[in-house]
């Protein structure tokens, strides 16, 4: 039989790679979202407002934290990397590379909370 001791650090330390493997993603997460948050800065702050407060700087142009209130921002992966095209004249043509897409509905989802 094992002494108790040595089970206890064992599922201690089986908990603790188990905690470290769970962070990863979320890191690349965490990455993901930030690059899409300096790509809305980048690309769309100067109309959109991108963060969590705040006024849009054209009136027209809806805050990035209710664009989930109109839609799931998974579903604007097609659209931003076919080009976004709007009604109203003011709105470029935006494409995004695959990987940006997905960068900024990352940055969109923190959005949410």
């Amino acid at each position: 039989m094992k002494p108790l001791i040595a089970t206890a650090s064992a599922t201690a330390s089986a908990s603790a790679l188990l905690l470290c493997l769970a962070a990863v993603p979320a890191a690349a997460w965490d990455a993901r979202a930030e690059r899409g948050r300096a790509l809305a800065q980048a690309d769309c702050a100067r109309c959109h407002a991108i963060g969590r407060t705040g006024a849009s700087p054209l009136r027209l142009a809806p805050p990035f934290r209710t664009l989930h209130e109109r839609y799931p921002v998974d579903d604007l992966a097609e659209a931003l990397t076919e080009g976004i095209r709007t009604g109203h004249p003011s709105m470029p043509e935006f494409r995004f590379a695959p990987d940006q897409a997905e960068a900024l509905i990352a940055y969109l989802k923190t959005l949410e909370r």
